[in-house]
């Protein structure tokens, strides 16, 4: 009995430990992602200012050529070093926002195997542990241009919603984050619901926000993102021809509170 009492005790104090350590590393983890994000909204008013700039020494570049008729070289270079410029930054501000959408956190190894099991068992699905983002195809969640989740669909989102609402996930939370090819909305019913391609990835987005709370998920720990066209993650086809690999919904595990 006394025993049993001493290991009560040990495992108690073990609890209360782990949770009065967290909170200074929580607090840490949202003190950097706020300064993340400030430094984000920085560097998109530089890349702004820049692309203004850039505009204006295009046009001076082209009024002096056809004014001329000389290519006008020093002003092209500097045109050349702010289109670079304007690149660097872009691909900064999507690092960065790609590490928040991240959450900067390692998975328990039980939740990324049940994970990895689950993706394994569906066509539609793949998981990448080291980021914590499950990938659904868009072509086999949704019919073209709908934001209704297939029915041959929802039992593998009810699915993963099982495992999100395990003891191992509990202390993370879900952002859902929609994303389309460039092929732009053609019916024009289609149109009147999902006016852009922003909207439609938003729009399966909540979709699938939707199941998820209808299926065991408590409300506070989702959120939903639309991306539309502007995060490809394989070219899309000459002439807004699209590609299948863009169309899809991702969801992210990130530790709560992100």
């Amino acid at each position: 009995m006394r025993a049993a009492k001493c290991l009560a005790f040990i495992s108690l104090t073990a609890i209360v430990l782990l949770t009065v350590g967290c909170e200074p590393e929580c607090k840490d983890l949202r003190v950097q992602n706020n300064t993340q994000r400030k430094r984000i909204s920085e560097l998109e008013s530089e890349t702004q200012s820049t692309k203004l700039q850039m505009d204006q020494l295009q046009r001076q570049l082209t009024a002096l050529k056809e004014r001329e008729g000389i290519e006008g070289g020093a002003l092209q270079e500097k045109v050349d070093a702010l289109t670079k410029a304007i690149e660097d930054k872009q691909a900064l501000i999507d690092a960065m926002q790609e590490q928040l959408l991240r959450g900067g956190a390692q998975l328990p190894v039980e939740l990324s195997t049940m994970l990895k099991e689950f993706a394994a068992s569906q066509p539609m699905v793949t998981f990448d542990e080291n980021k914590g983002i499950v990938k659904f195809e868009s072509d086999l969640l949704f019919d073209a241009g709908s934001d209704t989740v297939a029915a041959s669909a929802v039992e593998a989102v009810q699915q993963l919603c099982n495992i999100l609402a395990s003891e191992q996930a509990k202390q993370f939370d879900i952002i859902i984050a929609g994303h389309t090819d460039d092929i732009p909305i053609g019916k024009p019913e289609t149109r009147a619901k999902h006016p852009t391609n922003w909207h439609l990835s938003a729009h399966r987005a909540i979709s699938v926000l939707n199941i998820m709370t209808k299926n065991g998920i408590a409300p506070e720990r989702v959120s939903e993102r639309g991306f539309g066209e502007y995060r490809p993650v394989s070219p899309n086809k000459p002439n807004k021809k699209g590609n299948q690999l863009n169309r899809r919904v991702e969801i992210y595990i990130v530790p709560k509170g992100m």
